[in-house]
Protein backbone atom coordinates (compact mmCIF):
# COMPACT_ATOMS: atom_id res chain seq x y z
CA UNK A 1 0.00 0.00 0.00
CA UNK A 2 1.57 3.30 -1.10
CA UNK A 3 1.71 6.27 1.32
CA UNK A 4 -0.61 8.47 -0.77
CA UNK A 5 -3.52 6.07 -0.36
CA UNK A 6 -3.09 6.50 3.41
CA UNK A 7 -3.06 10.31 3.30
CA UNK A 8 -6.87 10.74 3.62
CA UNK A 9 -6.98 8.59 6.78
CA UNK A 10 -5.61 11.10 9.36
CA UNK A 11 -7.88 13.77 7.89
CA UNK A 12 -10.92 11.49 8.14
CA UNK A 13 -10.11 10.48 11.72
CA UNK A 14 -9.62 14.11 12.77
CA UNK A 15 -12.88 15.07 11.03
CA UNK A 16 -14.78 12.42 13.00
CA UNK A 17 -13.23 13.68 16.25
CA UNK A 18 -14.14 17.30 15.41
CA UNK A 19 -17.71 16.33 14.45
CA UNK A 20 -18.27 15.18 18.05
CA UNK A 21 -17.26 18.68 19.25
CA UNK A 22 -19.11 21.02 16.87
CA UNK A 23 -19.34 24.08 19.14
CA UNK A 24 -17.23 27.06 20.15
CA UNK A 25 -13.52 26.57 21.02
CA UNK A 26 -13.60 22.75 21.02
CA UNK A 27 -10.75 21.37 23.07
CA UNK A 28 -7.77 20.17 20.99
CA UNK A 29 -9.70 20.25 17.68
CA UNK A 30 -7.83 23.11 15.92
CA UNK A 31 -4.43 21.67 16.84
CA UNK A 32 -5.53 18.17 15.87
CA UNK A 33 -6.84 19.44 12.51
CA UNK A 34 -3.53 21.09 11.72
CA UNK A 35 -1.61 17.99 12.84
CA UNK A 36 -3.79 15.77 10.62
CA UNK A 37 -3.14 18.05 7.63
CA UNK A 38 0.58 17.99 8.34
CA UNK A 39 0.46 14.17 8.54
CA UNK A 40 -1.28 14.05 5.14
CA UNK A 41 1.43 16.30 3.73
CA UNK A 42 4.16 14.05 5.13
CA UNK A 43 2.49 11.00 3.57
CA UNK A 44 2.25 12.84 0.23
CA UNK A 45 5.96 13.63 0.34
CA UNK A 46 6.68 9.98 1.18
CA UNK A 47 4.48 8.94 -1.76
CA UNK A 48 6.52 11.08 -4.16
CA UNK A 49 9.70 9.38 -2.93
CA UNK A 50 7.97 5.98 -3.17
CA UNK A 51 7.00 6.73 -6.78
CA UNK A 52 10.57 7.62 -7.71
CA UNK A 53 11.93 4.44 -6.11
CA UNK A 54 9.28 1.89 -7.14
CA UNK A 55 7.31 3.40 -10.03
CA UNK A 56 3.51 3.71 -10.45
CA UNK A 57 1.22 1.38 -8.48
CA UNK A 58 -2.53 0.76 -8.16
CA UNK A 59 -4.55 -0.30 -5.12
CA UNK A 60 -7.82 -2.06 -6.03
CA UNK A 61 -10.89 -3.34 -4.21
CA UNK A 62 -13.77 -5.18 -5.87
CA UNK A 63 -14.43 -6.00 -9.51
CA UNK A 64 -16.73 -5.10 -12.37
CA UNK A 65 -18.48 -1.71 -12.57
CA UNK A 66 -18.12 -1.25 -8.79
CA UNK A 67 -14.33 -1.52 -8.91
CA UNK A 68 -12.70 0.89 -6.44
CA UNK A 69 -9.11 1.80 -7.29
CA UNK A 70 -6.48 4.34 -6.23
CA UNK A 71 -3.41 4.97 -8.35
CA UNK A 72 -0.04 6.48 -7.51
CA UNK A 73 1.59 8.02 -10.56
CA UNK A 74 3.17 11.31 -11.59
CA UNK A 75 -0.20 13.07 -11.80
CA UNK A 76 -1.65 11.86 -8.49
CA UNK A 77 1.65 12.40 -6.65
CA UNK A 78 1.82 16.04 -7.79
CA UNK A 79 -1.84 16.66 -6.98
CA UNK A 80 -1.50 14.93 -3.61
CA UNK A 81 1.38 17.20 -2.67
CA UNK A 82 -0.54 20.25 -3.84
CA UNK A 83 -3.79 19.41 -2.01
CA UNK A 84 -2.13 18.41 1.24
CA UNK A 85 0.17 21.46 1.26
CA UNK A 86 -2.65 23.93 0.62
CA UNK A 87 -4.85 22.08 3.11
CA UNK A 88 -2.22 22.42 5.81
CA UNK A 89 -1.74 26.13 5.11
CA UNK A 90 -5.50 26.80 5.10
CA UNK A 91 -6.12 24.91 8.35
CA UNK A 92 -3.23 26.71 9.99
CA UNK A 93 -4.75 30.01 8.86
CA UNK A 94 -8.24 28.94 9.96
CA UNK A 95 -7.09 28.11 13.48
CA UNK A 96 -7.12 31.81 14.28
CA UNK A 97 -9.57 33.01 11.64
CA UNK A 98 -12.41 30.82 12.90
CA UNK A 99 -11.49 30.99 16.59
CA UNK A 100 -14.54 31.69 18.77
CA UNK A 101 -17.18 30.98 16.10
CA UNK A 102 -20.31 29.28 17.42
CA UNK A 103 -19.77 26.31 15.06
CA UNK A 104 -15.98 26.24 15.16
CA UNK A 105 -15.71 22.46 15.64
CA UNK A 106 -18.15 21.82 12.79
CA UNK A 107 -16.05 24.03 10.49
CA UNK A 108 -12.91 22.00 11.16
CA UNK A 109 -14.80 18.74 10.68
CA UNK A 110 -16.17 19.83 7.30
CA UNK A 111 -12.86 21.27 6.12
CA UNK A 112 -11.00 18.08 7.04
CA UNK A 113 -13.64 15.93 5.34
CA UNK A 114 -13.45 18.07 2.18
CA UNK A 115 -9.66 17.78 2.01
CA UNK A 116 -9.88 14.01 2.53
CA UNK A 117 -12.42 13.71 -0.30
CA UNK A 118 -10.23 15.77 -2.65
CA UNK A 119 -7.19 13.63 -1.79
CA UNK A 120 -9.19 10.55 -2.76
CA UNK A 121 -10.38 12.28 -5.93
CA UNK A 122 -6.87 13.09 -7.20
CA UNK A 123 -5.80 9.44 -6.99
CA UNK A 124 -9.05 7.85 -8.19
CA UNK A 125 -8.30 5.21 -10.81
CA UNK A 126 -11.72 3.68 -11.46
CA UNK A 127 -15.00 5.04 -12.73
CA UNK A 128 -16.89 4.31 -9.51
CA UNK A 129 -14.19 5.95 -7.39
CA UNK A 130 -14.25 9.06 -9.57
CA UNK A 131 -18.02 9.40 -9.26
CA UNK A 132 -18.06 8.76 -5.50
CA UNK A 133 -15.20 11.18 -4.76
CA UNK A 134 -16.82 13.95 -6.81
CA UNK A 135 -20.14 13.37 -5.02
CA UNK A 136 -18.51 13.45 -1.58
CA UNK A 137 -16.49 16.56 -2.37
CA UNK A 138 -19.64 18.37 -3.51
CA UNK A 139 -21.62 17.40 -0.42
CA UNK A 140 -18.87 18.57 1.94
CA UNK A 141 -18.29 21.82 0.09
CA UNK A 142 -22.01 22.62 0.08
CA UNK A 143 -22.04 22.45 3.87
CA UNK A 144 -19.03 24.75 4.05
CA UNK A 145 -20.77 27.26 1.78
CA UNK A 146 -23.68 27.15 4.25
CA UNK A 147 -21.46 27.72 7.29
CA UNK A 148 -23.58 30.82 7.95
CA UNK A 149 -26.96 29.26 7.04
CA UNK A 150 -28.94 32.30 8.15
CA UNK A 151 -27.48 34.49 5.39
CA UNK A 152 -29.73 34.64 2.29
CA UNK A 153 -26.74 35.19 -0.03
CA UNK A 154 -25.08 32.05 1.31
CA UNK A 155 -28.30 30.10 0.73
CA UNK A 156 -28.55 31.27 -2.86
CA UNK A 157 -24.90 30.54 -3.63
CA UNK A 158 -25.16 27.07 -2.08
CA UNK A 159 -28.32 26.34 -4.06
CA UNK A 160 -26.67 27.34 -7.33
CA UNK A 161 -23.56 25.35 -6.51
CA UNK A 162 -25.67 22.28 -5.73
CA UNK A 163 -27.52 22.53 -9.05
CA UNK A 164 -24.42 23.05 -11.18
CA UNK A 165 -22.14 20.61 -9.36
CA UNK A 166 -24.95 18.04 -9.19
CA UNK A 167 -25.52 18.36 -12.94
CA UNK A 168 -21.79 17.75 -13.38
CA UNK A 169 -22.06 14.64 -11.21
CA UNK A 170 -24.95 13.39 -13.36
CA UNK A 171 -22.92 13.98 -16.54
CA UNK A 172 -19.94 12.16 -15.03
CA UNK A 173 -22.11 9.22 -13.95
CA UNK A 174 -23.56 9.03 -17.46
CA UNK A 175 -20.08 9.07 -18.97
CA UNK A 176 -18.99 6.30 -16.58
CA UNK A 177 -21.90 4.08 -17.66
CA UNK A 178 -21.19 4.63 -21.36
CA UNK A 179 -17.49 3.90 -20.87
CA UNK A 180 -18.32 0.69 -19.01
CA UNK A 181 -20.61 -0.49 -21.80
CA UNK A 182 -18.14 0.60 -24.50
CA UNK A 183 -14.98 -0.98 -23.06
CA UNK A 184 -16.25 -3.55 -20.54
CA UNK A 185 -13.97 -2.28 -17.77
CA UNK A 186 -14.13 0.33 -15.03
CA UNK A 187 -10.36 0.69 -14.75
CA UNK A 188 -9.36 4.16 -15.93
CA UNK A 189 -5.91 3.06 -17.08
CA UNK A 190 -7.36 0.26 -19.20
CA UNK A 191 -9.95 2.62 -20.68
CA UNK A 192 -7.24 5.12 -21.57
CA UNK A 193 -5.19 2.46 -23.34
CA UNK A 194 -8.19 1.23 -25.32
CA UNK A 195 -9.35 4.78 -26.19
CA UNK A 196 -5.98 5.64 -27.71
CA UNK A 197 -6.81 3.23 -30.55
CA UNK A 198 -10.15 4.92 -31.29
CA UNK A 199 -13.58 5.43 -29.76
CA UNK A 200 -16.68 3.32 -30.42
CA UNK A 201 -19.98 5.26 -30.68
CA UNK A 202 -20.86 4.88 -26.99
CA UNK A 203 -17.45 6.21 -25.99
CA UNK A 204 -17.97 9.22 -28.27
CA UNK A 205 -21.02 10.05 -26.18
CA UNK A 206 -18.98 9.51 -23.03
CA UNK A 207 -16.37 12.01 -24.25
CA UNK A 208 -19.10 14.62 -24.75
CA UNK A 209 -20.44 13.99 -21.24
CA UNK A 210 -16.93 14.22 -19.76
CA UNK A 211 -16.51 17.64 -21.38
CA UNK A 212 -19.91 18.70 -20.07
CA UNK A 213 -18.98 17.55 -16.56
CA UNK A 214 -15.70 19.49 -16.72
CA UNK A 215 -17.45 22.65 -17.94
CA UNK A 216 -19.97 22.46 -15.09
CA UNK A 217 -17.38 21.73 -12.41
CA UNK A 218 -14.98 24.48 -13.49
CA UNK A 219 -17.79 27.09 -13.45
CA UNK A 220 -17.22 27.85 -17.13
CA UNK A 221 -19.38 30.20 -19.19
CA UNK A 222 -22.40 30.39 -18.95
CA UNK A 223 -22.77 28.57 -15.57
CA UNK A 224 -20.11 30.64 -13.82
CA UNK A 225 -22.47 32.67 -11.65
CA UNK A 226 -22.35 30.63 -8.46
CA UNK A 227 -18.57 30.97 -8.21
CA UNK A 228 -18.82 34.76 -7.93
CA UNK A 229 -21.40 34.57 -5.13
CA UNK A 230 -19.70 32.34 -2.55
CA UNK A 231 -18.10 35.19 -0.58
CA UNK A 232 -20.51 34.72 2.33
CA UNK A 233 -18.50 31.65 3.36
CA UNK A 234 -15.39 32.12 5.55
CA UNK A 235 -12.18 33.10 3.71
CA UNK A 236 -10.54 29.66 4.25
CA UNK A 237 -13.47 28.11 2.37
CA UNK A 238 -12.91 30.51 -0.54
CA UNK A 239 -9.22 29.58 -0.56
CA UNK A 240 -9.95 25.83 -0.69
CA UNK A 241 -12.65 26.29 -3.32
CA UNK A 242 -10.75 28.60 -5.67
CA UNK A 243 -7.34 27.01 -5.14
CA UNK A 244 -8.40 23.37 -5.04
CA UNK A 245 -11.92 22.11 -5.67
CA UNK A 246 -12.59 24.24 -8.74
CA UNK A 247 -9.63 22.59 -10.50
CA UNK A 248 -11.30 19.17 -10.26
CA UNK A 249 -12.92 19.52 -13.68
CA UNK A 250 -9.55 20.10 -15.31
CA UNK A 251 -8.07 17.15 -13.44
CA UNK A 252 -10.93 14.97 -14.69
CA UNK A 253 -10.06 15.87 -18.28
CA UNK A 254 -6.37 15.13 -17.68
CA UNK A 255 -7.23 11.75 -16.13
CA UNK A 256 -9.41 10.88 -19.14
CA UNK A 257 -7.16 12.61 -21.68
CA UNK A 258 -7.01 9.75 -24.19
CA UNK A 259 -10.81 9.47 -24.28
CA UNK A 260 -11.35 13.21 -24.71
CA UNK A 261 -8.53 13.66 -27.23
CA UNK A 262 -9.90 10.88 -29.43
CA UNK A 263 -13.02 12.99 -30.01
CA UNK A 264 -12.33 16.05 -32.23
CA UNK A 265 -15.73 17.49 -31.33
CA UNK A 266 -14.99 17.31 -27.62
CA UNK A 267 -11.63 19.02 -28.11
CA UNK A 268 -13.21 21.75 -30.26
CA UNK A 269 -15.87 22.39 -27.61
CA UNK A 270 -13.17 22.79 -24.96
CA UNK A 271 -11.26 25.30 -27.09
CA UNK A 272 -14.32 27.42 -27.88
CA UNK A 273 -15.93 27.38 -24.42
CA UNK A 274 -12.58 27.66 -22.65
CA UNK A 275 -11.44 30.58 -24.77
CA UNK A 276 -14.76 32.41 -24.37
CA UNK A 277 -14.72 31.86 -20.60
CA UNK A 278 -11.12 33.07 -20.31
CA UNK A 279 -11.83 36.29 -22.21
CA UNK A 280 -15.18 36.95 -20.54
CA UNK A 281 -13.86 36.39 -17.02
CA UNK A 282 -10.76 38.55 -17.60
CA UNK A 283 -12.74 41.48 -19.00
CA UNK A 284 -15.36 41.39 -16.23
CA UNK A 285 -12.64 41.09 -13.57
CA UNK A 286 -11.23 44.48 -14.63
CA UNK A 287 -14.54 46.17 -13.74
CA UNK A 288 -14.80 44.81 -10.16
CA UNK A 289 -14.03 46.99 -7.15
CA UNK A 290 -14.26 44.37 -4.36
CA UNK A 291 -11.04 42.39 -3.85
CA UNK A 292 -12.58 38.94 -3.35
CA UNK A 293 -15.11 39.41 -6.17
CA UNK A 294 -12.29 40.36 -8.55
CA UNK A 295 -10.42 37.23 -7.43
CA UNK A 296 -13.52 35.14 -8.13
CA UNK A 297 -13.76 36.49 -11.68
CA UNK A 298 -10.04 35.85 -12.05
CA UNK A 299 -10.74 32.21 -11.20
CA UNK A 300 -13.46 32.08 -13.87
CA UNK A 301 -10.95 33.35 -16.42
CA UNK A 302 -8.22 30.96 -15.29
CA UNK A 303 -10.56 27.96 -15.47
CA UNK A 304 -11.45 28.97 -19.01
CA UNK A 305 -7.76 29.08 -19.89
CA UNK A 306 -7.36 25.64 -18.31
CA UNK A 307 -10.13 24.23 -20.52
CA UNK A 308 -8.49 25.91 -23.53
CA UNK A 309 -5.19 24.20 -22.76
CA UNK A 310 -6.94 20.84 -22.48
CA UNK A 311 -8.75 21.46 -25.77
CA UNK A 312 -5.40 22.12 -27.45
CA UNK A 313 -4.05 18.82 -26.10
CA UNK A 314 -1.42 20.50 -23.89
CA UNK A 315 -2.13 18.19 -20.96
CA UNK A 316 1.17 18.54 -19.11
CA UNK A 317 0.97 22.32 -19.35
CA UNK A 318 -2.64 22.19 -18.10
CA UNK A 319 -1.46 20.26 -15.04
CA UNK A 320 1.24 22.86 -14.42
CA UNK A 321 -1.46 25.54 -14.73
CA UNK A 322 -3.48 23.81 -11.99
CA UNK A 323 -0.46 23.79 -9.65
CA UNK A 324 0.51 27.41 -10.33
CA UNK A 325 -3.05 28.75 -10.13
CA UNK A 326 -3.79 26.85 -6.92
CA UNK A 327 -0.73 28.24 -5.14
CA UNK A 328 -1.34 31.78 -6.35
CA UNK A 329 -5.07 31.81 -5.60
CA UNK A 330 -4.69 30.31 -2.11
CA UNK A 331 -2.21 33.06 -1.25
CA UNK A 332 -4.42 35.73 -2.84
CA UNK A 333 -7.52 34.79 -0.82
CA UNK A 334 -5.71 34.25 2.47
CA UNK A 335 -4.02 37.64 2.13
CA UNK A 336 -7.07 39.49 0.77
CA UNK A 337 -7.96 40.90 4.19
CA UNK A 338 -4.82 43.02 4.28
CA UNK A 339 -4.97 44.13 0.64
CA UNK A 340 -6.70 47.45 1.41
CA UNK A 341 -4.14 48.33 4.08
CA UNK A 342 -1.26 47.50 1.74
CA UNK A 343 -2.71 49.64 -1.04
CA UNK A 344 -3.36 52.54 1.35
CA UNK A 345 0.22 52.36 2.63
CA UNK A 346 1.77 52.16 -0.84
CA UNK A 347 3.32 55.20 -2.46
CA UNK A 348 0.80 56.81 -4.77
CA UNK A 349 1.64 56.51 -8.44
CA UNK A 350 2.14 59.54 -10.64
CA UNK A 351 0.39 60.20 -13.94
CA UNK A 352 -0.32 57.02 -15.89
CA UNK A 353 1.45 56.67 -19.22
CA UNK A 354 -1.14 56.13 -21.94
CA UNK A 355 0.20 54.44 -25.11
CA UNK A 356 -0.99 55.63 -28.49
CA UNK A 357 -1.70 53.60 -31.59
CA UNK A 358 1.96 53.79 -32.70
CA UNK A 359 3.21 52.60 -29.30
CA UNK A 360 0.74 49.71 -29.30
CA UNK A 361 1.78 48.65 -32.82
CA UNK A 362 5.46 48.78 -31.87
CA UNK A 363 4.74 46.85 -28.68
CA UNK A 364 3.03 44.02 -30.57
CA UNK A 365 5.83 43.92 -33.13
CA UNK A 366 8.44 43.78 -30.37
CA UNK A 367 6.54 41.06 -28.49
CA UNK A 368 6.15 38.90 -31.61
CA UNK A 369 9.83 39.24 -32.49
CA UNK A 370 10.79 38.45 -28.90
CA UNK A 371 8.59 35.37 -28.85
CA UNK A 372 9.92 34.18 -32.20
CA UNK A 373 13.51 34.51 -31.01
CA UNK A 374 12.95 32.73 -27.68
CA UNK A 375 10.85 29.99 -29.31
CA UNK A 376 13.52 29.39 -31.98
CA UNK A 377 16.19 29.09 -29.29
CA UNK A 378 14.19 26.56 -27.27
CA UNK A 379 13.25 24.50 -30.33
CA UNK A 380 16.91 24.41 -31.35
CA UNK A 381 17.71 22.99 -27.91
CA UNK A 382 15.13 20.21 -28.38
CA UNK A 383 12.17 21.91 -26.70
CA UNK A 384 8.44 21.65 -27.44
CA UNK A 385 7.66 21.92 -31.16
CA UNK A 386 3.88 21.40 -31.29
CA UNK A 387 1.87 24.07 -33.06
CA UNK A 388 -0.58 24.19 -30.13
CA UNK A 389 2.20 25.10 -27.69
CA UNK A 390 3.44 27.84 -30.01
CA UNK A 391 -0.10 29.20 -30.40
CA UNK A 392 -0.55 29.29 -26.64
CA UNK A 393 2.74 31.15 -26.42
CA UNK A 394 1.43 33.68 -28.93
CA UNK A 395 -1.54 34.30 -26.63
CA UNK A 396 0.99 35.01 -23.89
CA UNK A 397 2.64 37.46 -26.29
CA UNK A 398 -0.53 39.56 -26.32
CA UNK A 399 -0.23 40.04 -22.57
CA UNK A 400 3.45 40.86 -22.99
CA UNK A 401 2.57 43.39 -25.71
CA UNK A 402 0.17 45.18 -23.35
CA UNK A 403 2.98 45.41 -20.81
CA UNK A 404 5.47 46.70 -23.37
CA UNK A 405 2.99 49.30 -24.64
CA UNK A 406 2.99 50.97 -21.23
CA UNK A 407 6.74 51.33 -21.43
CA UNK A 408 6.65 52.74 -24.96
CA UNK A 409 4.08 55.45 -24.21
CA UNK A 410 5.35 58.96 -24.96
CA UNK A 411 5.18 60.06 -21.30
CA UNK A 412 6.71 56.88 -19.91
CA UNK A 413 10.10 57.36 -18.23
CA UNK A 414 13.09 55.44 -19.55
CA UNK A 415 13.23 53.33 -16.38
CA UNK A 416 9.69 52.06 -17.03
CA UNK A 417 10.55 51.23 -20.64
CA UNK A 418 13.57 49.21 -19.57
CA UNK A 419 11.67 47.41 -16.81
CA UNK A 420 8.81 46.41 -19.11
CA UNK A 421 11.28 45.17 -21.73
CA UNK A 422 13.12 43.07 -19.13
CA UNK A 423 9.85 41.71 -17.76
CA UNK A 424 8.78 40.77 -21.30
CA UNK A 425 11.99 38.82 -21.92
CA UNK A 426 11.53 37.09 -18.57
CA UNK A 427 7.91 36.17 -19.33
CA UNK A 428 8.70 34.68 -22.75
CA UNK A 429 11.67 32.72 -21.37
CA UNK A 430 9.67 31.51 -18.37
CA UNK A 431 6.88 30.17 -20.60
CA UNK A 432 9.16 27.82 -22.52
CA UNK A 433 11.18 26.94 -19.42
CA UNK A 434 8.11 25.89 -17.48
CA UNK A 435 6.69 24.12 -20.51
CA UNK A 436 9.89 22.07 -20.73
CA UNK A 437 9.70 21.33 -17.00
CA UNK A 438 6.06 20.22 -17.25
CA UNK A 439 6.88 17.90 -20.15
CA UNK A 440 9.72 16.36 -18.15
CA UNK A 441 7.54 15.79 -15.07
CA UNK A 442 4.27 14.63 -16.62
CA UNK A 443 4.80 14.21 -20.37
CA UNK A 444 5.12 10.43 -20.03
CA UNK A 445 1.81 10.22 -18.12
CA UNK A 446 -0.38 12.07 -20.65
CA UNK A 447 -0.83 11.76 -24.43
CA UNK A 448 1.09 14.10 -26.77
CA UNK A 449 -0.73 16.95 -28.46
CA UNK A 450 -2.78 15.75 -31.45
CA UNK A 451 -1.85 16.51 -35.05
CA UNK A 452 -3.32 19.73 -36.43
CA UNK A 453 -6.01 19.35 -39.08
CA UNK A 454 -8.32 21.90 -40.73
CA UNK A 455 -10.62 22.12 -37.68
CA UNK A 456 -7.71 22.63 -35.34
CA UNK A 457 -6.22 25.27 -37.61
CA UNK A 458 -9.51 27.17 -37.67
CA UNK A 459 -9.81 27.05 -33.88
CA UNK A 460 -6.21 28.21 -33.37
CA UNK A 461 -6.70 31.16 -35.73
CA UNK A 462 -9.99 32.05 -34.00
CA UNK A 463 -8.36 31.93 -30.57
CA UNK A 464 -5.39 34.06 -31.66
CA UNK A 465 -7.62 36.68 -33.30
CA UNK A 466 -9.92 36.84 -30.27
CA UNK A 467 -7.18 37.22 -27.67
CA UNK A 468 -5.28 39.64 -29.89
CA UNK A 469 -8.33 41.87 -30.41
CA UNK A 470 -9.00 42.02 -26.67
CA UNK A 471 -5.35 42.88 -25.95
CA UNK A 472 -5.39 45.72 -28.49
CA UNK A 473 -8.68 47.05 -27.12
CA UNK A 474 -7.33 46.95 -23.57
CA UNK A 475 -4.18 48.82 -24.59
CA UNK A 476 -6.15 51.60 -26.29
CA UNK A 477 -8.99 51.75 -23.76
CA UNK A 478 -7.75 54.90 -21.93
CA UNK A 479 -8.26 56.94 -25.13
CA UNK A 480 -12.00 56.36 -25.20
CA UNK A 481 -12.75 55.22 -21.64
CA UNK A 482 -14.85 58.35 -20.96
CA UNK A 483 -17.11 57.91 -23.98
CA UNK A 484 -20.76 57.40 -22.83
CA UNK A 485 -20.99 54.12 -24.73
CA UNK A 486 -17.90 52.76 -22.96
CA UNK A 487 -19.21 53.91 -19.58
CA UNK A 488 -22.44 52.04 -20.25
CA UNK A 489 -20.57 48.94 -21.38
CA UNK A 490 -18.54 49.05 -18.17
CA UNK A 491 -21.76 48.93 -16.14
CA UNK A 492 -22.99 45.93 -18.12
CA UNK A 493 -19.66 44.15 -17.74
CA UNK A 494 -19.52 44.88 -14.01
CA UNK A 495 -22.79 42.93 -13.78
CA UNK A 496 -21.45 40.05 -15.87
CA UNK A 497 -23.79 40.98 -18.75
CA UNK A 498 -26.62 39.90 -16.40
CA UNK A 499 -26.15 36.23 -17.20
CA UNK A 500 -26.26 35.40 -13.51
CA UNK A 501 -29.61 37.18 -13.18
CA UNK A 502 -30.92 35.13 -16.09
CA UNK A 503 -29.72 31.97 -14.33
CA UNK A 504 -31.60 33.09 -11.20
CA UNK A 505 -34.79 33.32 -13.23
CA UNK A 506 -34.24 29.93 -14.83
CA UNK A 507 -33.93 28.26 -11.43
CA UNK A 508 -36.77 30.34 -9.98
CA UNK A 509 -34.58 32.19 -7.49
CA UNK A 510 -35.62 35.84 -7.99
CA UNK A 511 -34.48 37.08 -4.59
CA UNK A 512 -32.03 36.27 -1.81
CA UNK A 513 -34.70 35.56 0.78
CA UNK A 514 -35.74 32.25 -0.67
CA UNK A 515 -34.64 29.49 1.68
CA UNK A 516 -33.22 26.17 0.76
Amino acid sequence: MDPLSLAPLPLTAAAAFAALRPGRRPQAVPLLAEAAALSALALSVAAAVWLILTGPSTLTLGTGPLLLALRLDAVSAAMGLLVSFIGWIVLRYARRYIDGEAREGRFHALMLATLAAVLVLVQSASLAMLVLSFLTTGLCLRQLLLFYPERPQAQRAARKFTLVWGAGDAALAGAALLLWFAFGTADVQAIQTAAAAGLPPLAQGAAALLVLAAILKTAAFPVHGWLTEVMEAPTPVSAVLHAGVINAGGLLLIRMADVVQSSPGAMAALVMIGGLTALFGAVVMLTQSAVKTALAWSTVSQMGFLLLQCGLGLWALALLHIVAHALYKAHAFLSSGSAIQRIAAARKAGPVAVPGLRAVALAFLFAILLFTGVATAFIAMGGEKSLQALALGMILVFGVAYLVAQGLADTAPLALTLRTAAASVGAATAYFTFHTLAAALWGHAVPPAPSVGPLEWALLVLALLSFGAVAVAQSLLPHWAHHPAVAGLRVHLANGLYLNALFDRLIHSPNTNKSL
